[in-house]
């Protein structure tokens, strides 16, 4: 199915979940030793539901889904931190080779929970390390906590050693996604592909760091706060979660060429999306952040969360 089809299809559709019932399973440690990844080249895309869905249907010959406890599909919840100068964020705005995530994970439905620094590696690649970190302390860092990410950033040449640890040491907690997840493990391509549902944004503060211009943000410049439309505004404002409905953000994971999931979804007229939970969710909560890397993600893939005039993100800063 063309993208053009999907488009006009959902728009007759509600909600549903994924259907993965006639994929053969894989375990966790199976999918862990054979497809861990923590190297590897992404990609993501943003499609309809309905594409989603014909995506795992045109996969299940070659795929197999995680299943632990016989679900199939599993919620999570992340936590992303940044210095009150929104370094992290604007070093992605920027395009910086060395630039850095940090955010606690935690699988609602068992209760794991992990602190996890992402940075860049060579040619592209994401290298994201982990540790454990206990589910009550998800909301922040703890000293081990910040000391891992020092040492992250330390190792991976984002900054030096001394600079990591003012960094770490200056982390807050900045937004909150939830979303549901369901894996596909394609063993014959060494590859994993993740479907996300149901994602939430929700701001847990001010984005505009002290100190800031008029109209920059650590000399980046801002989009107008006429921006945020207006059904966004009162959600924002009261610290309610902003949802993404209909659209599945499809990510997926190689160790270098891409897989059969990326194929397929070339073949249905899909091209990789610039899309960031953390980054995304941070420019469209935030409307005097720089937008400009996700304008074409915010004003078409999710026109919706506009309404169906895209006339009021006509002053968004494209350059």
């Amino acid at each position: 199915m063309r993208s053009e089809d999907c488009e006009n299809e959902i728009t007759r559709t509600t909600a549903m979940p994924l259907s993965t019932n006639h994929l053969t399973t894989t375990t966790l440690a199976e999918l862990n030793s054979a497809a861990g990844l923590l190297t590897r080249v992404d990609r993501k895309y943003l499609v309809p539901l309905t594409c989603a869905q014909n995506l795992v249907d045109g996969l299940a010959p070659h795929a197999r889904v995680l299943a632990i406890d016989e679900r199939r599909r599993f919620s999570y919840t992340s936590t992303y931190f940044d210095t009150p100068g929104l370094e992290a964020f604007m070093l992605a705005a920027r395009k910086r080779r060395r630039r850095f995530k940090v955010r606690t994970r935690t699988y609602l439905d068992s209760g794991l929970c992990f602190l996890e620094v992402k940075t860049r590696g060579a040619r592209g690649t994401t290298v994201k390390r982990r540790m454990g970190y206990h589910a009550d302390d998800a909301s922040r860092l703890t000293g081990p906590g910040r000391a891992f990410v020092a040492a992250c950033l330390a190792g991976a040449g984002v900054t030096g050693s001394a600079a990591a640890r003012e960094v770490a040491a200056a982390l807050r907690p900045v937004l909150t996604t939830t979303y549901e997840r369901t894996t596909l493990h394609l063993p014959r391509a060494e590859a994993r592909a993740t479907i996300d549902t149901a994602l939430t944004w929700r701001c847990l503060g001010p984005a505009a760091p002290a100190g800031s211009s008029a109209g920059t943000v650590a000399g980046v410049p801002m989009s107008p706060q006429a921006l945020r439309p207006a059904n966004l505004t009162a959600a924002v404002n009261e610290g309610e979660p902003v949802s993404v409905a209909d659209i599945a953000v499809v990510e997926t994971k190689n160790p270098a060429t891409p897989s059969p999931a990326d194929r397929a979804l070339w073949e249905a007229g899909y091209r990789p999306t610039r899309i960031s939970k953390y980054a995304t969710g941070m420019a469209l909560l935030h409307p005097e952040l720089p937008a400009n890397r996700w304008y074409r993600t915010l004003t078409h893939e999710l026109a919706g969360l506009f309404g169906t005039d895209r006339s009021s993100l006509e002053c968004l800063n494209a350059a």
